[in-house]
């Protein structure tokens, strides 16, 4: 298969105009100018016309599950009064409620150009049914908890670890782990993970997201320590640092881990990251829910983290009169464009693309058009001059005009 656009954006290399990306099963064989194909090879050619052909965008933090939970929720005075809300949410709604929201996410994301998803599975008994559910390429995280239920953690990683066992992995959907944040874990949970999962399985936790967890773990004191002591939560962990470096004592911190939100950071925590290798996940439209202080994209982005974009759930994204919220990546690249204006439009696009597969672990596979990397790529409408194509990708407002995943059309083209 040969696909020819009037410009094809690689992500990994400078834009192409009339370029052209030749597919053979799941993979990309070439990317390039369009004369530089054969006359056989372009006779048989696809033209998508006034396009732009990009990599499908990668969505590196998401939880599908609380799709139907959207404009539940008004944005909060204070993190922890959300945080029982959707306790209490989570209570009202049945397995056929989260496998349904489930659903309409994921269709969402692939209406809006995401190829593949780090989502949070909060109900691995979803799985694998949902996976069959959708085209996208999808890593669920598992998550774990500990702190109420009281249950032994070896017992609690045990139960995750057997289910991801059971799971059919493949080169579209494999599982990971997500200790849910280190409010709601214990220290030895943090620490069986890491043992476990150190250089081959990916993890992923919230982290350092609110002002109330940070005085929590740095000061042991406010309102979330509070209100988790009074919930039998041992907090003897707490007034000894940073989250963050609450989670390097754990071992959890290497370049299997994505940490999700990175918020408030103390003195020399972006700089424990990057020695670490582990990513960060900024959630933009969630920042802005919950009013949390700028996100530090400057000392990370210096320290030299890998950046990447997520959308995380529809319980946090503000429902504005009118409108229905919805998943997507494109929704969340103009939001951080607004609060950093410095940020250039290709560097936010790598955000989406190919820094939240480095993270995943897909470097070389998704999140950029070259040789032998997977068939996952999107189509917008484009009639602009190449110097404006990356800007023009990231105020895109519209569903996408075509997607393929692993070589194989989840949107097809109307040509």
């Amino acid at each position: 298969m040969l696909l020819r656009a009037r410009i094809v954006v690689p992500i990994s290399r400078p834009p192409i105009a009339d370029g052209a990306v030749k597919i053979s099963g799941q993979r990309i064989v070439a990317v390039g100018a369009w004369k530089s194909f054969s006359a056989a090879e372009r006779r048989h050619a696809t033209d998508l016309g006034e396009t732009v052909l990009l990599p499908g965008l990668v969505n590196a933090h998401c939880h599908l599950d609380y799709t139907g939970m959207a404009g539940e929720f008004l944005p909060p005075r204070h993190f922890t009064d959300w945080l029982k809300l959707i306790v209490a949410a989570k209570g009202s709604h049945s397995d056929a409620d989260f496998a349904a929201g489930w659903r309409a996410g994921a269709q969402m994301l692939l209406r809006t150009g995401t190829t593949t998803v780090a989502d949070i599975e909060a109900l691995p008994k979803l799985l694998p049914a949902a996976w069959q559910a959708t085209p996208l390429r999808i890593i669920s995280f598992l998550e774990m908890t500990g702190v109420k239920n009281r249950r032994p953690p070896r017992v609690i990683l045990q139960e995750a670890v057997e289910k991801i066992q059971s799971l059919p992995e493949n080169s579209r959907h494999r599982a990971g782990l997500s200790p849910h944040a280190p409010c709601s874990t214990t220290p030895e949970l943090l620490r069986l993970t890491a043992q476990l999962t150190r250089h081959r399985r990916r993890v992923t936790t919230h982290v350092a997201e609110s002002p109330e967890e940070f005085e929590m773990f740095m000061h042991g004191r406010g309102k979330m320590f509070d209100w988790l002591r009074r919930n039998e939560r041992d907090n003897s962990d707490c007034g000894l640092g940073s989250p963050v470096q609450h989670l390097a004592r754990a071992g959890l911190l290497g370049k299997n881990f994505l940490a999700v939100h990175a918020n408030c950071l103390a003195p020399g925590d972006a700089a424990l990251l990057a020695r670490s290798g582990a990513s960060v996940v900024h959630c933009p439209r969630s920042h802005s829910f919950f009013a949390h202080p700028k996100f530090p994209y400057a000392a990370l982005a210096a320290a030299g983290v890998n950046l990447c974009l997520g959308t995380d759930s529809l319980a946090s994204v503000e429902k504005k009169r009118g409108q229905t919220p919805e998943l997507n990546l494109f929704s969340e690249m103009r939001s951080f464009a607004r609060k950093h204006p410095g940020v250039s439009a290709e560097t936010i696009l790598r955000m989406a693309t190919v820094n939240g597969a480095r993270a995943l672990g897909l470097a070389g596979k998704t999140g950029e058009l070259q040789p032998k990397a997977f068939a996952d790529l999107i189509a917008l409408p484009f009639t602009g001059k190449t110097a404006a194509v990356h800007d023009t990708i990231l105020h895109h407002r519209s569903e996408v005009t075509a997607s393929m995943i692993g070589g194989k059309w989840a949107i097809a083209p109307k040509v």
